[in-house]
Order: C-alpha cells, then sequence, then structure tokens
C-alpha cells in the first residue's frame, strides 16, 4: 500500500556531461543577464579567474571569499561587491561553500543564480540555506535560495582530491538515507534516494583508485545530484541537525562531520525507521549502520569526530544544543541518548 504524500517539484534547470561549462555563456545570456559576478573559495580563485575570462565582458567581477558554514559577515561583504560592479546575476564556481554563498546574496536580493559543480555537495539542486552567524548555525527555506541553472561537468572533478571527493560524496549520501525516513518522504525522492546512494557506491571505490576515470566521475555527479534533489524535496531529520551543530558552533568541517557522523545516525533511528531504511539493505549485508561505517573507512573518511577536533568537553553542550528546537526525527531527540551518539561518534565506534 502507497502511504499519503503530497509532491512539490522544485523547478531548476541542469545541464550535464563532459564540456557543460562551455554552455555557461549562452545560458546568461539566455536568461537575461548581462553582468556576472563570479564566487569561489580563496584556493579556487585562479579556477574562477579563468571562468571569468571566458564569459568576457559577461564578467563583471570576482569574489573570492567564500567560507564553510556560509558566515553572515562574508555574505554582507559579497552584498557590497555585488552592488559595486552592478552585477545582475552570480556564477557559484566550486563546491558546498561557494554554492551557499551564492544562495545567501540571492535570497537578499533576487539574483538569478547559476552553478557550475565542482564537489558531490548536492547543495546546488535545494532551496535551503544554512548560514552561520554568533556561533549558530540557522537554515532558511525559500524560493529564492534556489538556483536557476546547474551545470555539471565531470571534466572540472578529475583533479578533486580522493579525500574531499569521498567525504563530499558522504556528505550528499547522508541526503539520501535521512530523505528515505522524512515525515514528508514520498515514492519519487525515496526513489531517487535509492539511486543516488547506489550511484555513489558504485562510484566512490573506483575513485579511490583512480581518480581520472571520468566514467566514475561523472557517475558520482549523477549519484550526488539525486541525493541534492531529495535534500530539496523533503525535510530532513537529527543527523542534519548534528551536523548544524556542530559545525555552526564548534566549527567542525561540514562534509567529515557528515561523514562521521551518519552511521551513528542512522543507527539511533534504525529501530523506528527500518521500513523506510529496507532498501538498503541489499547495498549492506547485515547492518545498514555499520555497513556505512565499513564503507566509510575502506575509502579512508575520518571515524571520529576527535579527528576533527572535537573535545570530550564539547560533548555536553553539543548534545544541548541538539535538542534545542530539534528538528523532526522518527525516534524522540533526547539529551542523554543523543549524548550517547555524539561520544560513540567521538571515539569512533563501529555503530551496531
Amino acid at each position: 500500500m502507497i502511504r499519503r504524500f503530497e509532491y512539490n517539484a522544485r523547478p531548476a534547470r541542469i545541464i550535464f556531461g563532459p564540456g557543460a561549462v562551455a554552455r555557461l555563456a549562452d545560458e546568461i545570456t539566455a536568461s537575461g543577464c548581462r553582468r556576472a559576478l563570479l564566487l569561489s573559495t580563496p584556493g579556487r580563485r585562479k579556477d574562477a579567474e579563468a571562468i571569468a575570462r571566458a564569459l568576457d565582458s559577461r564578467a563583471a567581477g570576482l569574489f573570492a571569499g567564500a567560507a564553510m558554514h556560509t558566515p553572515v559577515a562574508v555574505t554582507e561583504q559579497a552584498m557590497q561587491v555585488f552592488a559595486a560592479v552592478n552585477a545582475d546575476c552570480v556564477v557559484a564556481f566550486g563546491g558546498g561553500s561557494t554554492i551557499g554563498l551564492g544562495k545567501a546574496i540571492a535570497y537578499r536580493n533576487g539574483a538569478t543564480q547559476f552553478v557550475i559543480v565542482t564537489t558531490y555537495a548536492g547543495s546546488e539542486v535545494t532551496p535551503v540555506l544554512g548560514q552561520t552567524e554568533n556561533g549558530l548555525k540557522t537554515t532558511v527555506l525559500h524560493s529564492r535560495i534556489l538556483p536557476d541553472v546547474v551545470l555539471y561537468d565531470p571534466e572540472l572533478t578529475l583533479d578533486l582530491p580522493v579525500e574531499t571527493s569521498v567525504n563530499s560524496a558522504l556528505n550528499a549520501m547522508a541526503h539520501a538515507v535521512e530523505g528515505l525516513y522524512a515525515q514528508d518522504r514520498n515514492p519519487l525522492s525515496s526513489l531517487s534516494a535509492v539511486e543516488g546512494i547506489r550511484s555513489l557506491l558504485q562510484a566512490l571505490p573506483i575513485i579511490a583508485r583512480n581518480p581520472r576515470d571520468i566514467d566514475a566521475r561523472g557517475q558520482a555527479l549523477y549519484g550526488s545530484w539525486l541525493c541534492g534533489t531529495v535534500l530539496g524535496t523533503v525535510g530532513m531529520a537529527l543527523h542534519h541537525k548534528l551536523c548544524h551543530t556542530l559545525g555552526g558552533s564548534f566549527g567542525l568541517p561540514h562534509a567529515e562531520t557528515h561523514a562521521v557522523l551518519l552511521p551513528h545516525c542512522v543507527a539511533y533511528n534504525m529501530s523506528a525507521a527500518a521500513e523506510a531504511l529496507a532498501p538498503l539493505a541489499a547495498f549492506f549485508k547485515g547492518s545498514i549502520a555499520g555497513g556505512l561505517h565499513d564503507f566509510a573507512t575502506s575509502l579512508g573518511a575520518p571515524r571520529s569526530l576527535r579527528e576533527l577536533g572535537l573535545q570530550a568537553a564539547d560533548l555536553d553542550r553539543a548534545a544541548e544544543l541538539a535538542v534545542r528546537n530539534p528538528y523532526w526525527n522518527p525516534r524522540p531527540v533526547e539529551k542523554e541518548p543523543i549524548r550517547d551518539v555524539l561520544r560513540q561518534a567521538w571515539e569512533g565506534r563501529r555503530p551496531q
């Protein structure tokens, strides 16, 4: 029997395949825009400058200060540059940090957004903005936040370090896993979640062995796109709340925190969401949570919050923050059990 559901489509134009980045100038023109502000992190400045040169007169300027967790202070700086160069759209080149900055600008001024994806974050197809201010990370949901045009070009990911590739893809996988037991899940989001997870499970071991395998890179982008659409369609639960807490209040790296926490949050929710998670049993013989942990470990992903810099003395405060205004979750969110989840993740235990 199919359960009752509602489905709200999130329109976005997707351009996928090798060489897709060459379509950017035409896409900007077709949208009616004329002056694009390019966005990147400091480490991707040179790559973004090359994109700007290719855009020629359509490039109004470059802001290369995007930062993890989208600090509001950085967004305000970028907004000043946007106004100073008289831009009418933004081009986010990179991963979640840069995409988040583009979203933050568009949320404030309604700018048209173009995204050139270089990691597997998946946030480029969601109307969700996570931003940090005064030591707290909050999320905003609005139609203006959803990028308008997304370009997936596997050629741009061939030099993405294996470590970054793995952590970014595990971040995307977390969107799909939580989407399977989301309160507002629907048949299409669940199908996308399972297919996205399958694609990433197949692609990542190949990328770990041969980072320049373009077919595997394309499959990983395909999987991350599907996982991202799940994040953009349904609500998230405990896992994302914990990641936002640890990132916004303790400065832990975004993708790596997802990689560590995912198996533990699945273990926490398994008793309440066994039916929803059942499609993953074919991928992981025995324990789904344990299988996720083993898969991440086999790829060299971090295993503990301790590795990421969280102090044991921070566990109580993290648990306290996590149960404030909790996201909906299939199992009740209570401080002591959540602290136990954090402790196990801090120690790097294999969840049962």
